[in-house]
């Protein structure tokens, strides 16, 4: 069986969960199937990696960020001819897999990481462009024919929001994690190159820049946490430069109130990323939006207790009162909390909770890990992705 997988993000260009699940994803179903992957951005010096770029003039016109994502969908179409099945990931080269379903005749799988009228901040980051990713989206979830939500949460939001897709189309397969490459390091080396201090207790969110991750809470959420605790934020590739000067400005402010605030503007490779882990106290990921949340599986494996607000699957990854906790968030028309104070005060309380109490914390960090183990691995991922490819197929047949 020949696949072509489309995704935008890929080594060394990865930046948010969906890029970390294409790139093991891909590794795993290298072994079952014959791979190529399509990529955006500089050419990879990978064997059946090909990376494509937009067209110029359409990508420096207006609304060229998105026009030149359609471009690149158009080159990825082209590419995969010859293939059995094209699984493609975010709304970035959804559109390429069903033009590839509409052009080569080939079923198309789309695994959903989000959807964009769940996140209508967005608008910040595409402007008129908004209205065009949601039409991808749309346009490729209807016709395609397998959907894998990565949570049954996100299989729930899908079926709400898309109702002329079928029920029996959707499937949940969720994220996964490599525990070799993710568990405890005892050292402590890019800990001091980033200032950080492997003494004291630590509190770390790892996140884009973006509404969605919740970044300007977890900084209202400092000021609550006990000060003798460093609150490590490794944030970056924020959707706009405004959004970025803006949790630049506030992480600065807050850092004057409270000290011990670290702020790591850079998405850490990952060997940085698991001893910063190794060392948190606690993992804090206050997404207002979160099909998944892989960021908690990675501290889960380093043993750190997490404490998470209880939305889309984050509650099908951290166990309430046994991996960590969950905060109850209510949120506005716009998807942001309806109350961000309160928000902020109860991530804090729940913070200090297992700040105060290093033992339970460390016997909810050995339970994550456990859970990762049993739950959470990307051969049997792959494995239930190259199934429903088969089905597919059978169907098309």
């Amino acid at each position: 069986m020949r696949v072509a997988l489309l995704t935008r993000e890929f080594p060394p260009d990865v930046y948010g969960g969906a890029g970390v699940h294409a790139t093991y994803l891909s590794r795993e179903l290298a072994a079952l199937v014959d791979l190529d992957v399509h990529c955006f951005g500089d050419p990879r010096d990978v064997a059946r990696v090909t990376a494509h770029q937009p067209w110029p003039d359409v990508a420096a016109g207006p609304n060229g960020d998105v026009l030149g994502v359609l471009s690149v969908d158009l080159r990825m179409a082209a590419a995969a001819a010859g293939t059995d099945v094209v699984h493609t990931h975010t709304w970035y080269a959804n559109m390429g897999g069903h033009l590839a379903k509409v052009l080569h005749g080939v079923p198309h799988v789309m695994t959903t990481h989000s959807l964009e009228p769940s996140r209508p901040w967005k608008a910040e980051q595409l402007g008129q462009g908004y209205g065009l990713s949601t039409w991808c989206e749309r346009t490729a979830i209807e016709a395609a024919d397998a959907v894998i939500a990565v949570s049954a949460g996100m299989r729930a939001d899908i079926l709400e929001t898309y109702p002329a897709v079928e029920a029996d189309r959707v499937v949940v397969i969720p994220n996964g994690i490599d525990p070799d490459e993710y568990q405890p390091d005892p050292g402590t080396d890019s800990l001091e190159r980033l200032g950080v201090d492997p003494g004291r207790p630590s509190v770390v969110f790892v996140g884009r820049m973006t509404r969605q991750k919740g970044i300007e809470h977890a900084l209202e959420a400092a000021l609550h946490i006990d000060p003798a605790a460093q609150v490590v934020l490794c944030a970056g590739a924020p959707d706009t430069p405004e959004i970025g000067a803006e949790f630049r400005a506030r992480a600065a402010a807050i850092a004057g109130n409270r000290g011990n605030l670290v702020w790591v503007e850079e998405m850490v490779p990952r060997t940085t990323l698991v001893q910063i882990l190794s060392h948190a106290s606690v993992f804090l990921c206050p997404s207002v939006y979160e099909p998944f949340g892989i960021t908690n599986l990675e501290a889960m494996a380093c043993e750190v207790p997490v404490v998470a607000s209880a939305v889309g699957g984050i509650p099908e990854v951290v166990v309430d009162g046994e991996t960590g906790w969950l905060v109850p968030i209510a949120v506005d028309s716009d998807g942001l909390p309806s109350d961000p104070d309160a928000f902020a005060r109860s991530l804090a309380a729940r913070v200090n909770q297992l700040l105060g109490d290093p033992a339970a914390a460390s016997l909810m960090g050995e339970a994550g890990r456990r859970r990762v183990l049993e739950h959470f691995s990307w051969p049997a991922i792959a494995a239930r992705t190259v199934e429903l490819y088969e089905r597919v197929l059978t169907r098309q047949a």
